[in-house]
């Protein structure tokens, strides 16, 4: 019998402390050599437990089968990326595991300022006795998303050695670059070849997700006039004080991520870099609504047009480009795979909390090209910052959803 909160911890320990941060503004994906490390890692490992036509693609996604006992039930799919984002060191992570988790506020022993209590990891209430991991509190854990791949590698080793679990033929796929959202658009639907699928990249035990933000991004080039300060009079033109008025004029108190919870929307200033010749800012815009995501794009070259005009004699110019949709547009066509997704929570015991994602996962850009792939929760806390932290028992729960619905999908047909 296999010991499956054992395997998760151990694997997921082993996973986090290999490197695989990706990197923005690469024209090759993946973005980065060093995902490779754990796409080869995790070949090796579902060639050894006994996974069907394992293979690496040339644009580094890792996808396998376990071979289904039904030949009539749909072909099931289930993905989770390899990739740690881009927000805060993610090399030299040292796993901390936490056990018999006894209440009391966890220091984190690379920077014992940062610490997990009530006001920042509020859901431990409910894991006293349990299991914790973290970062040393000097780098990301990488919990998003090295906690699924965890599950799938532990849900396919399960059924590889139990036949007595009815299913049809199920796809593993790791994907890279999530976290820079370009990935996911190199995946080939025709290789990957499944009926339904479901990322394995959310929060709390019980989350499910059928629905994310709508995404664009947005590039404000702006082009002064340079010259010596020393003769500027009436001659300078400024870039960074026009990328200055420009921020000024977008919205302080409403609109941003730090102002917007649950359904609301927000224009968010990502990065910016130039000097007084050029500048260039970098905004992402987010909305759960067709309509509010035109409105932030809208808001934004407004101010970039009012700006400009107060400036004759520079160039400014605002390029929004799509990233992804939200996949209720699509999913509420059919919510045949969220509502299984939901009974499956509830088979284990647990109330399912159907949460809108403040975000996106490669689940939204594969249902808008006809893959129907709704998210479930994998134990991923605080992502993309030092006090990010994950449980095994949620690891488990996670593992046993996937299980009923592997066996709900098993009792469908194609």
């Amino acid at each position: 019998m296999i010991n499956a909160r054992k395997r998760l911890e151990e694997r997921f320990v082993r996973y986090a402390a290999i490197d695989t941060q990706s990197a923005d503004g690469m024209e090759k994906t993946p973005s980065t050599e060093t995902q490779l490390n754990l796409q080869r890692v995790l070949m090796q490992e579902l060639d050894e437990l006994g996974a069907s036509n394992v293979r690496l693609t040339e644009y580094g996604f890792v996808i396998a089968t376990i071979p289904g006992n039904l030949e009539s039930a749909p072909r099931l799919a289930l993905l989770a990326h390899v990739d740690t984002a881009l927000d805060y060191a993610a090399s030299n992570v040292k796993p901390i595991v936490h056990r018999n988790y006894d209440g009391e506020p966890i220091a984190l022993p690379g920077d014992p300022t940062k610490r997990l209590d009530d006001s920042t990891a509020a859901e431990l209430k409910g894991l006293i006795g349990e299991t914790i991991i973290t970062s040393d509190g000097t780098t990301l854990l990488g919990a998003d998303d090295k906690a699924g791949v965890a599950v799938i590698v532990t849900l396919a080793e399960i059924l590889l050695n139990d036949a007595s679990i009815p299913h049809g033929d199920i796809r593993v796929c790791f994907t890279p670059d999530e976290e820079i959202g370009t990935g996911i658009s190199k995946l080939s639907l025709e290789e990957l070849d499944a009926d339904v699928a479901y990322t394995l990249d959310g929060g709390e035990a019980g989350e499910v997700t059928y629905e994310s933000f709508s995404a664009d991004k947005a590039l404000v080039r702006i082009q002064g006039v340079s010259i010596h300060p020393g003769s500027a009079k009436d001659r300078l033109v400024n870039a960074l004080t026009l990328a200055a008025k420009l921020i000024c004029l977008l919205p302080q108190h409403t609109r941003t991520p730090e102002t917007t919870d649950e359904r609301q929307g927000f224009i968010h200033l990502l990065r910016m870099a130039g000097n007084s010749a050029k500048a260039e800012l970098h905004f992402i815009l987010r909305d759960f609504e067709r309509e509010g995501l035109q409105a932030h794009g809208d808001a934004l070259q407004a101010a970039v047009d009012a700006v400009a005009k107060l400036e004759p004699r520079a160039t400014m110019t605002c390029e929004i480009s799509k990233q992804y949709r939200n996949m209720r547009y699509w999913l509420e066509d059919d919510m045949r795979p969220a509502d299984l997704m939901i009974e499956a929570v509830r088979a284990i015991g647990l109330e399912p909390k159907i949460t809108p994602i403040r975000g996106g996962t490669d689940g939204s850009q594969l249902t808008e090209r006809g893959l129907p792939t709704p998210n479930l929760f994998a134990g991923i806390h605080n992502a993309h910052g030092p006090l990010e932290w994950t449980s095994v028992k949620e690891m488990e729960q996670s593992l046993q959803v996937c299980l009923e619905l592997v066996r709900l999908w098993g009792s469908e047909t194609v």
